[in-house]
């Protein structure tokens, strides 16, 4: 299994390369497929094709990314990175994944626009190098 740094690493090259989606449900079809970032998270995670789910369940997508420990990792490294307090993930309740996917598309206080791409992939890469940096449990 690849490390999370190796896992959030090509994250970032997802994101450059196919860009966010940042509506409804985790993904919306086009001439190339766009992914909400969790689950972006989950298919490098996973290292598997995009879930038809991703497109039309948004529960169901929940209980696949929950599934995933590797993706669930990522997803809270990106929540430090973002934050300098932990955001709980508790009782089944995605808090992280909200976190992380209202991040991407939610203007900051002060601000006109949400994180544009480069900002969310410096905060990838940011998560990136501190996974790295930080020894395994």
């Amino acid at each position: 299994m690849p490390s999370s740094g190796r896992i959030l690493r090509k994250m970032a090259t997802v994101i450059n390369t196919q860009g966010l989606h940042t509506g409804d449900q985790f993904a919306a079809h086009g001439p190339m497929d766009r992914l909400d970032i969790c689950a972006v998270a989950y298919i490098v995670a996973e290292d598997r094709p995009v879930p038809a789910v991703f497109f039309t369940d948004e529960v169901a997508s929940l209980d696949l990314i929950e599934a995933s420990e590797p993706a669930m990792t990522v997803i809270r490294a990106i929540s430090r990175a973002i934050t300098n307090y932990l955001v709980p993930d508790t009782h089944g309740e995605p808090d992280v994944i909200e976190h992380v996917s209202n991040w991407v598309r939610t203007r900051p206080i002060g601000e006109k626009n949400p994180p544009s791409t480069a900002e969310v992939i410096g905060c990838i890469l940011r998560a990136a190098e501190r996974a790295t940096q930080t020894p395994a449990a």
